[in-house]
């Protein structure tokens, strides 16, 4: 049956399409309602004991006044003419069924169950808008929680001043940072356990976008009594009598170590090959004079004295440090931590389309 009706909690009237319990545009009367919306006003509403809804602005105005205690004091403080405003409290009481306030004094006084709504509606409204606060910050981007992994060569270089440069700037942030190897980090991101991936390694998946945060040369590291006080290698082919020390992970199917194929490239046909699980073993074996390895000039950052780094001569194909994201992450942490990169590093450069 189609007709119009006022709905009774909007007091607006519009073409409704009625059934026994409730219109087209929500629920009425004896219907639960924990809260629903009305399409008249777009107001959130509150099932009360009667069994109807209850305006949350209604109950503002019932606190402005229980605070108060005077009308035309608590219509001043919510910017309202009075006259509404008793109207909408009266509303209010007719709704629950008790009486509120006790207006038979020149003065108007809280009844008990005034007193006791008074307490329990200051406290709703304490929490809904410290909910909506909050739920604003995390959706702006400005609260919340950005989880980052990284690979042990990702640890230094622009990485450590872009995560204080981020934690300065979103303080409310939980910044949350984990080491991963390479194949784990792939998967981490690839699960939803971390939001962004930076490595050295290549994060190709098509379920990825890469943004590179840098290019560096490659550099020698090598004993410091080998080379004294140069810092230039006129050719690798001069270490050929040095181990060579691998720290990156084995490549899937036949392709060889990167840094033995270029060392090989480069008349640099080490005897033998010593693996370390990471750079930073790498550069520890190094330092103990066990052989040699090329690592990122930004390694200088965590080089042990007893290791010289020293550029050569020769092809440099440099490295390249990426951040990762999965194409179906859009937070709002995600795209500002991206935004910093772009400002922040030395050479950005998208390598995949957004």
């Amino acid at each position: 049956m189609s007709r119009t009706r006022s709905c009774w909690n909007c007091h607006l009237k519009r073409p409704l399409i009625l059934t026994r319990y409730q219109c087209a545009s929500h629920l009425l009367f004896d219907r639960p309602v924990t809260p629903t919306l009305c399409t008249m006003t777009r107001m959130f509403h509150f099932r009360c004991p009667a069994g109807g809804a209850m305006e949350i602005r209604r109950l503002r105005y019932f606190l402005a006044v229980a605070e108060e205690l005077h009308f035309g004091r608590a219509a001043a403080r919510l910017d309202i003419a009075q006259p509404p405003l008793s109207r909408q409290v009266a509303q209010l009481e007719t709704e629950i069924g008790v009486e509120l306030f006790d207006r038979s004094r020149s003065q108007i006084r809280l009844t008990q169950a005034g007193s006791v709504l008074r307490d329990h509606t200051r406290r709703l409204l304490e929490q809904l808008d410290e909910a909506v606060a909050q739920t604003r910050a995390i959706g702006s981007g400005h609260a919340g929680r950005l989880r980052i992994g990284f690979t042990d060569c990702a640890a230094f270089g622009p990485l450590p001043a872009l995560t204080q440069a981020y934690r300065s700037r979103f303080p409310d942030v939980d910044l949350a940072l984990a080491h991963y190897g390479a194949g784990a980090l792939s998967r981490a991101l690839i699960q939803g356990e971390i939001d962004l991936a930076v490595s050295r390694q290549s994060l190709s998946d098509e379920a990825f976008r890469t943004e590179r945060l840098c290019k560096e040369p490659l550099v020698a590291a090598v004993p410091r009594h080998f080379i004294g006080q140069e810092r230039h290698l006129a050719s690798l082919a001069l270490l050929s009598d040095w181990p060579l020390v691998t720290y990156l992970p084995p490549a899937a199917g036949p392709a060889p170590d990167p840094i033995l194929a270029l060392c090989r490239s480069e008349g640099y046909q080490p005897a033998q090959c010593m693996p370390a699980p990471d750079l930073r073993a790498a550069l520890g074996l190094v330092a103990l004079g066990a052989g040699v390895t090329l690592v990122p000039s930004s390694a200088a950052d965590i080089c042990p004295p007893e290791v010289t780094l020293c550029a050569y001569s020769g092809r440099n194909p440099e490295v390249a440090l990426s951040v990762g994201v999965r194409l179906d992450n859009r937070g709002p942490q995600v795209r500002q931590f991206l935004d910093l990169c772009r400002q922040e590093s030395r050479s950005p450069e998208m390598l995949l389309p957004a």
